[in-house]
């Protein structure tokens, strides 16, 4: 057994050992076949990709009259029209259906509930006016 306190310290000194940091090897000093010269980013897009910022709307609705309430668009008797279309047609629990919204919302409104329904599916009156 005189063995064994040897062996137990040859294992501790290993233990101890292993728990130092690994030494640090040098640098390499680059060689002139291997230089790295900076490449500078000239990165595109694919002309695919999606667009990564809001479009900004080009000359077709004006974005005054886009946020001019449809009452005072239409007026009163008209634009109390276009709000019973929508309420009438529209499936959504709380539908943009209401004269204070722009037309063009309420309209939208109405555009999207017609077209759930199916080639043979009979549409409400409402999607027709």
């Amino acid at each position: 057994m005189p063995r064994l306190p040897a062996l137990l310290a040859l294992t501790a000194a290993l233990a101890l050992s292993a728990c130092q940091q690994p030494a640090q090897a040098p640098a390499a000093a680059p060689s002139e076949d291997a230089a790295v010269t900076p490449v500078p980013s000239t990165a595109e897009m694919p002309v695919d990709a999606p667009p990564q910022e809001e479009a900004v709307p080009s000359g077709g609705l004006d974005t005054a009259a886009a946020d001019t309430p449809c009452r005072d668009s239409l007026g009163e008797t008209a634009s109390a029209r276009l709000v019973q279309r929508c309420i009438a047609v529209s499936p959504a629990t709380r539908p943009p259906c209401n004269a204070a919204n722009p037309c063009a919302l309420i309209q939208g409104e109405i555009d999207r509930a017609c077209g759930q329904y199916g080639p043979d599916e009979t549409k409400p009156a409402e999607c027709a006016a």
